[in-house]
């Protein structure tokens, strides 16, 4: 009797342990931005810090490869886009609608709205039709878990936000977690 009591018992804790693990496996994130916005003219985008050095080099990796688009070539080595300029190579970030074969190493899959974005370095891509990937303007409200490391500082109508590439993101909590909305685009 004590057997059958003790395996009752037993089956009992096993269920309840069971139940409480797959319920600590759902994850509900809990978002907390403050305002949007959506297109900001760059007249109004005042940066925190001076003028970055631009940083550019002579000669690139054999394993380099040029992407044309739009009438200009784009020059993609080590998940890094490249334009020629006065006998150097200056990193840009690339156009809207560049297509790639393969993404970076390394990218994350962002998931908005039901559309798959991959985003590596402050770029986001999509995936089309033909099997690449086309660089696209994220969606506002999209949200990553850390800044490309040139993201910048800026203030925007007395708001402190982060600029990348000409993207605008806001800090923001989720679940007590530091995260970056994206909440605009600068016009040039």
């Amino acid at each position: 009797m004590k057997r059958i009591a003790i395996l009752i018992m037993g089956i009992i804790l096993t269920t309840t342990f069971t139940q409480e693990a797959t319920a600590q496996r759902t994850v509900n994130r809990k978002v907390v931005t403050t305002k949007r916005t959506v297109r900001v003219p760059k007249t109004k985008v005042v940066y925190k810090k001076p003028k970055t050095k631009v940083v550019s080099v002579r000669t690139l990796p054999s394993n380099r490869r040029v992407i044309k688009h739009n009438g200009l070539s784009y020059t993609y080595v080590n998940n890094k886009f490249y334009r020629y300029y006065g006998g150097r190579y200056i990193p840009v970030a690339p156009a809207i609608g560049l297509r790639i074969s393969t993404l970076p190493a390394g990218y994350t899959r962002i998931v908005v709205g039901g559309r798959n974005f991959f985003f590596f370095d402050g770029i986001y891509y999509e995936a089309v039709d033909d099997g690449y990937y086309e660089v696209v303007q994220p969606e506002i409200g999209t949200i990553i878990y850390e800044l490309p490391e040139e993201a910048e500082r800026v203030e925007v109508d007395g708001d402190i936000l982060y600029e990348c590439d000409n993207v605008l993101y806001e800090k923001i909590q989720v679940d007590g977690t530091r995260a970056y909305e994206v909440v605009g685009i600068i016009e040039n």
